[in-house]
């Protein structure tokens, strides 16, 4: 990360790989029958690159999307927030009530030399499915899964 007196550089995820990683997650999605939406989000968690596939869940549109930004905003996975909270109670009665916060799987934040570069997110099935399709896409794409 570059800096400057009052500024700082940072990585993104560019369009073209958000792009490859909904072709690669949307085939696994096929291979196994379940259609979903998967969104890719950059550092920001600002949308990248989404697709719904024909069938999809209607709801599985935003929650995909928060997947991504869950992902992306804390660099955790959103299955790894449940054991993060269940334990601590004033954390676990508040924190559920955040905008946009996904607290189980599908959504994993994207990293590339050690820097968070973004997150995608997938809806469509339980959430085993959802996290089978992501990982899918990220493996394809050469994004270590944790």
């Amino acid at each position: 990360m570059a800096s400057g007196t009052n500024s700082v550089s940072l990585a993104s995820v560019s369009g073209e790989s958000a792009q490859r990683l909904i072709a690669s997650a949307a085939r696994k999605a096929s291979e196994i029958g379940k259609p979903m939406c998967i969104a890719v989000v950059d550092h920001a968690g600002i949308l990248k690159a989404f697709l719904r596939m024909d069938g999809a869940p209607l709801l599985s549109v935003g929650i995909s999307q928060d997947k991504a930004y869950t992902a992306a905003s804390f660099g955790l996975a959103t299955d790894g927030w449940y054991d993060f909270i269940k334990d601590d109670a004033p954390l676990h009665t508040g924190i559920v009530h955040t905008p946009r916060l996904v607290v189980f799987g599908g959504g994993f934040p994207l990293f590339e030399d050690g820097q968070l570069i973004g997150g995608i997110g997938v809806s469509g099935g339980h959430y085993t499915d959802d996290m089978e399709v992501a990982k899918a896409g990220m493996t394809d794409n050469g994004f270590a899964v944790d």
